[in-house]
Parts: structure tokens; C-alpha cells; sequence
């Protein structure tokens, strides 16, 4: 996806934020959307969040999702961050928006090669970026889709490539059977 090559390579999120506490700067969720916005609109992408709540083995945590669509195609990355009900001076809502802001910023992180470097409290955490999922096409993409299949051969073949990187409804399914 060249868009979000060119967007990585845009891409400045400067850590603005400071903790008086564990004396460090660093950047947050908000900030790394509100430096991407410009570039999603200059190259006509969108960017989507997702969060899923998740246990596993008693741990309960969220599993944030990070996509980026242009058109026919997109990438994804995903991120955890555990969630503490117990956490000291925070309600269990607070527990939960904390997490998932956190997994956010990580997913983000990974969609767009944000490099924290080792001066980053959270640096020596496993915050690496999972293979790309497969994610349902919006209305719009399974328009393009559609139009691509029966368009010339180059936008077929666009399409056809394209067609392994989403997963479809039943619907949809029914329709790409009768143009592939």
C-alpha cells in the first residue's frame, strides 16, 4: 500500500507529554492521531481503531486494532494492554479506557513504524506488531471491488488480489462466486 509507506515516511509525533512523576517525556494515543489526520487526508486513506476485550488463561485484556484503508486495500496491526480492575485510584471504566488507550497507541505505533527509542519507559516491552488481519470491506470497498472484477484486465487482477486480504458475508461471498 503506497499511501502508507509515504504516510510512515511523513509521519512526525514528537513526544509532547511529560510525566512530573516517572520524569519522562513521551506521546500519547490522541497525539499520534492528531499528527496522522493531515496525512490521511492528503492521501484519501482511513484509519479505524477497534477494540476487543479478551481472556485468556484469567488475564483479561484488551486487544486494540489499528487499520488503514485505501480503496481496495489495507493493513492492520494489532496490540494488548492487560487490564487491572484493582488498579489503585481508578474505577473499573477508568481501568478499561486506560488499557485500551494504551493498545491503541501501540497498534498505532506499529501501523506507522513509530520508533520509541530505549529512553522510553515502555520501550523493553513486547509491543511488536502481529501479522496483518484480514478485515470486512466497507460498503465502498466492496463497491470498488465488484467494479474492479468486471472492470479491464489490470483492475481485475487488482481485484482478484485484493479479494484474499478481506473477509466477506455470506451476502458478499455470493456475489464475488458469480464474478470469479
Amino acid at each position: 500500500m503506497k499511501e502508507l509507506i509515504k504516510i510512515q515516511a511523513e509521519l512526525k509525533a514528537p513526544k509532547n507529554q511529560f510525566n512530573s512523576f516517572g520524569k519522562y517525556k513521551y506521546r500519547s494515543c490522541e497525539d499520534i492521531l492528531e499528527a496522522v489526520k493531515p496525512l490521511l487526508l492528503k492521501y484519501e486513506c482511513t484509519l479505524t481503531l477497534h477494540d476487543e476485550v479478551k481472556e485468556v488463561g484469567g488475564l483479561v485484556f484488551i486487544e486494540a486494532t489499528a487499520s488503514i484503508q485505501k480503496e481496495l486495500e489495507g493493513r492492520a496491526v494489532t496490540a494488548q494492554a492487560g487490564i487491572d480492575p484493582n488498579r489503585k485510584g481508578m474505577d473499573l471504566g477508568q481501568c478499561f479506557g486506560s488499557s485500551s488507550s494504551y493498545a491503541r497507541k501501540y497498534a498505532l505505533n506499529g501501523l506507522f513504524l513509530i520508533d520509541d527509542s530505549a529512553l522510553d519507559p515502555d520501550a523493553s516491552n513486547d509491543h511488536s506488531p502481529k501479522a496483518p488481519v484480514k478485515t470486512q470491506p466497507t460498503e465502498e470497498q466492496f463497491a470498488y471491488l465488484v467494479r474492479y472484477l468486471n472492470g479491464n484486465e489490470a483492475q481485475r487482477k487488482q481485484a482478484l488480489e485484493a479479494v484474499a486480504k478481506y473477509n466477506f458475508t455470506k451476502d458478499q461471498k455470493e456475489i464475488l462466486d458469480g464474478l470469479i
